[in-house]
């Protein structure tokens, strides 16, 4: 069995808890309060200038030439192209670039950066796997649901769900799996467990959101 279906398998849990997720659920309904999206959107924008920070430690400690140049596209892509899709939102809804950091965006974002800067780097990339990964699974899993008229989401769910994201995704899964061969079974396992994790803080995330989470007083 490939390390990316062993990964899914440890992480299959979670992701069926996100797909139950209120804050999914109204997603697909078109009845999320706009405020709930409109707090994810800016704790994401704030999380992915982390996570291409991320993606360009590990493109500087990658052994082969291919892998370098890989994940420095995916921290283009995650700056660049994501980014163009939250702001066609941020003009609707008048939001600035730059809310204060949630528990969750900060705690996030710090497991990614740790990993990519001092984990072995087999393991930090299978920690970020679950921004992509998670993220195209919910993207058709919403997308196979019947869709509604007039979803003031519906950019959001063509992005996730799209071709392009996908190719994306299927190059980071076998990029994983290819590093993953080179790997003991002691660090294979090391690189599920960060896989696990970052797919909770996927969880945690969306659920941010749904709390409209703030810092204890």
């Amino acid at each position: 069995m490939s390390w990316t279906k062993t990964a899914w398998e440890a992480g299959s849990t979670t992701y069926k808890q996100i797909t139950e997720m209120p804050f999914i659920q109204e997603l697909i309904a078109g009845t999320l309060p706009q405020e709930k999206f409109a707090f994810y959107l800016g704790q994401d924008s704030l999380y992915l200038t982390q996570f291409g920070k991320a993606l360009s430690l590990i493109s500087g400690r990658a052994h082969q030439a291919e892998h370098v140049l890989e994940f420095a596209r995916f921290a283009e892509g995650a700056i660049v192209v994501e980014r163009a899709l939250h702001a066609g939102y941020f003009r609707k809804y008048g939001l600035t670039d730059t809310p204060a950091i949630s528990p969750t965006c900060q705690h996030y974002t710090h497991f990614l950066l740790t990993n990519a800067a001092l984990a072995q780097v087999e393991i930090a990339m299978a920690a970020v796997l679950p921004c992509f990964w998670i993220y195209k699974a919910v993207g058709d899993y919403i997308y196979q649901q019947p869709q509604v008229a007039d979803n003031p989401y519906q950019e959001w769910i063509n992005t996730y769900a799209g071709e392009e994201f996908g190719a994306i995704v299927q190059r980071a899964l076998h990029i994983c799996d290819e590093v993953a061969t080179t790997c003991t079974p002691a660090q294979q396992t090391a690189m599920t467990d960060a896989f696990v994790t970052a797919s909770k803080l996927e969880w945690m995330f969306w659920d941010s959101a749904w709390r409209l989470e703030e810092w204890p007083v």
